[in-house]
């Protein structure tokens, strides 16, 4: 895999906490096989702290009264992602560390009024990797704004699911349109790890981190 400067891992709406999928009061179809994706997306999250590469979640977020949801609504989903909700919280045992940022978002994109253009430039990151859900919806809109913004977008192909298969087949072929490099697999960003250079940008705030303790 082709990483150009500092990378980041932006983990992307997965979401369901604790309720079983059929008891869940968001009305979003998915497309099988997450329980596979799910154990791929473990073991890429684990490494990717381990060689101290940052990782930031996404969660979308609406409140109750629906006042934030836009015209999210006037396509096929119903209401999800309501504040509040059990199945709103991050899926069970996906939790961020006190150091990595969680940040909430009331649209598809990640970039949409948020702060992630802030923190990636913390991070001075060049290359951002992309997991979650859904890849022809906030997959693929992150994609886009991160391309539009100038960032290497590196889409793991067998960590991302859509709405269907054919969606999530279009969106990917979408998006290798935008990039060529863009489609990679878990395997391929497993192997990168295993050289990746620990971001300096962590290492310098765990350093300024640690000397504060000691005074």
């Amino acid at each position: 895999m082709n990483v150009v400067g500092n990378a980041v891992l932006i983990v992307v709406d997965i979401q369901g906490g604790e309720v079983d999928p059929s008891a869940s009061r968001t009305e979003i179809p998915h497309m099988g096989g997450r329980a596979e994706r799910s154990g791929r997306v473990r073991e890429l999250i684990a490494r990717t702290r381990e060689r101290g590469v940052p990782v930031v979640w996404i969660q979308e977020v609406h409140k109750p009264n629906l006042v934030d949801i836009g015209r999210e609504l006037d396509g096929s989903e119903g209401p999800h992602c309501v504040e509040g909700w059990p199945e709103t919280e991050l899926s069970k045992g996906l939790e961020p560390r006190p150091d990595e940022f969680l940040i909430r978002k009331r649209r598809y994109s990640a970039f949409f009024g948020t702060e992630l253009e802030i923190v990636l430039k913390a991070y001075r990151a060049e290359t951002v990797i992309l997991i979650g859900g859904l890849t022809d919806v906030c997959v693929h809109y992150t994609a886009v704004d991160a391309h539009q913004h100038d960032y290497r977008v590196r889409v793991v192909t067998d960590c991302v699911g859509g709405s269907s298969r054919p969606a999530h087949d279009a969106a990917l072929r979408a998006i290798h349109y935008l990039q060529r490099d863009a489609l990679v697999e878990q395997h391929e960003v497993l192997e990168w790890l295993e050289t990746a250079v620990p971001n300096p940008e962590v290492e310098r705030a765990d350093r300024t981190h640690l000397a504060g303790r000691a005074r």
